[in-house]
């Protein structure tokens, strides 16, 4: 396994609740199962979930489809889930104003129409158009069918006919479970997100 590998941010880490709230590196989370302030969670299918001490962990039979950091005298299986043993928070966190963000914040649905959209169908609209004065900010940002913003062009909703469906609002914080994606796709993290269409 490259250092590269060793050093990105692949391991889930849950509160004693088994609530998400951070990810960290292969490196950071082996680091933490040896302080035992974290145990690793062994998953095995849908359904069969074990959380594992470091002892336990390290005596793991070697599987070669599993990634693992060398050392000196064994093999460690890089766990894909730790849980830490004494946490029991949920961090709360203000979203960044983001593309994706405001899709996520507008559900993938036109705020014109209310008709659910892909990314390749939609865009962000200013609803006061910059020209105008309008500033990109949560206020004033919202998602629209293209055909809409084009026909809006640099209008105000009112000038051509046009109302949101609701009016767009900063999320504010978020518990941190909220924003945590799952960008390598590792199948282990999906029951432990919420899973949003990105």
């Amino acid at each position: 396994m490259s250092s590269i590998d060793l050093l990105s941010n692949t391991v889930l880490v849950l509160n004693k609740f088994w609530q998400a709230i951070h990810v960290k590196s292969p490196l950071e989370a082996v680091s933490m199962m040896y302080s035992n302030t974290a145990t690793a969670l062994f998953v095995q299918g849908e359904d069969f979930f074990q959380p594992l001490s470091w002892q336990q962990w390290i005596q793991l039979p070697y599987d070669e489809s599993e990634k693992h950091i060398n050392s000196v005298n064994l093999k460690i299986r890089i766990p894909k889930v730790i849980i830490l043993s004494k946490f029991n928070k949920v961090p709360l966190r203000r979203p960044k104003l983001t593309k994706k963000n405001i899709w996520l914040r507008d559900n993938f649905t036109c705020q014109y129409t209310g008709k659910k959209i892909k990314r390749s169908e939609g865009n962000i609209d200013h609803v006061i158009p910059k020209s105008k004065g309008g500033k990109s900010d949560w206020s004033n940002l919202v998602i629209a069918c293209k055909e809409i913003n084009q026909m809006k062009a640099d209008k105000s909703p009112e000038q051509v006919g046009l109302r949101l469906i609701k009016p767009p609002l900063d999320p504010g914080t978020l518990p941190v479970t909220e924003l945590i994606g799952n960008p390598h796709n590792i199948q282990e993290w999906d029951m432990f997100l919420n899973k949003r269409k990105a």
